[in-house]
């Protein structure tokens, strides 16, 4: 669900499940506010509210890597008055491309699906403690079709500009080769949102792009002088977003639905994550 603008100064405008929508809980939070446990036609649901500014950000800048994690997974879009859909084929790219960086030259769909699935787990407390710890596994498995078919278009335009091949593998899957030369590793990073390579440019260093024949471009690229560095990198940068956003929504949740439903929900996310861990 998405809900209009409006100043995170102001006091409550609407009461979740009874309880008060704070402006606090948007300054301390990431842009979404999840109320579990709610009755509807004799299910239970989970369900997210976000201000679309919020989530369109994240789509394409990754700016807490919150919502857009979430949305690098299968996901049905009741109503998408703004082509959210189509904004997210941006984040469905950069995700490909981080995931690229982090895999070895040969794997297969799964593993590639695996390792998308995984960066917004990366630093993730809940991890620790809260999560089953074969969930990513489980998510591929349990949708691989439906990952196929979002990542199509995307790993076609790789396959085009030789970056990727493919053999089949089996049970409606193919093996993956991929180009592990600097230039390949350029174009990947290049394919992450500017949050990300800014960072990453602080820490590696930044050289001029060329547009053309001595033409310099307004746009600075990562320096990349090793692969294994450049991912590196840019795994601590998105662990890091991950770990702060993670820590910020569960204080957020605690203040928006209470602390007696936050502890019931919590409880329930660790018996299953000990469940998992036997």
């Amino acid at each position: 669900m998405a809900r209009k603008e409006y100043s995170i100064k102001q006091r409550p405008l609407c009461l979740v499940d009874g309880v008060p929508w704070r402006g606090e809980t948007d300054a301390i939070g990431v842009g979404v506010h999840f109320n579990p446990y709610v009755m509807w036609n004799d299910k239970m649901l989970k369900y997210g509210v976000a201000r679309m500014h919020d989530l369109i950000q994240d789509i394409q800048y990754w700016k807490t890597f919150y919502l857009s994690g979430r949305l690098q997974k299968p996901v049905n879009i009741l109503v998408d008055s703004l082509d959210v859909q189509q904004l997210n084929s941006v984040n469905l790219r950069s995700a490909v491309s981080a995931a690229l960086l982090l895999l070895p030259p040969k794997f297969t769909e799964v593993e590639l699906y695996a390792k998308i699935c995984s960066l917004s787990y990366m630093g993730d407390l809940r991890m620790l403690f809260a999560e089953d710890r074969d969930k990513v596994n489980k998510i591929v498995r349990g949708q691989f079709p439906l990952f196929q078919s979002m990542y199509q278009p995307c790993l076609e335009q790789y396959k085009t500009k030789e970056l990727l091949q493919f053999s089949p593998h089996g049970d409606d899957q193919a093996n993956i080769s991929q180009d592990c030369g600097l230039s390949a590793t350029e174009y990947l990073v290049s394919s992450l949102p500017t949050t990300v390579r800014n960072t990453m440019g602080l820490r590696l260093g930044e050289k001029r792009s060329l547009s053309g024949p001595g033409r310099v471009t307004g746009r600075n690229q990562v320096l990349v002088q090793s692969r294994k560095e450049v991912a590196d990198c840019m795994q601590r940068v998105l662990r890091r977003k991950v770990m702060v956003s993670s820590a910020r929504q569960a204080v957020s949740g605690v203040l928006a639905v209470g602390g007696a439903k936050a502890a019931k929900y919590l409880a329930s996310k660790i018996c299953k994550a000990w469940r998992s861990w036997r």
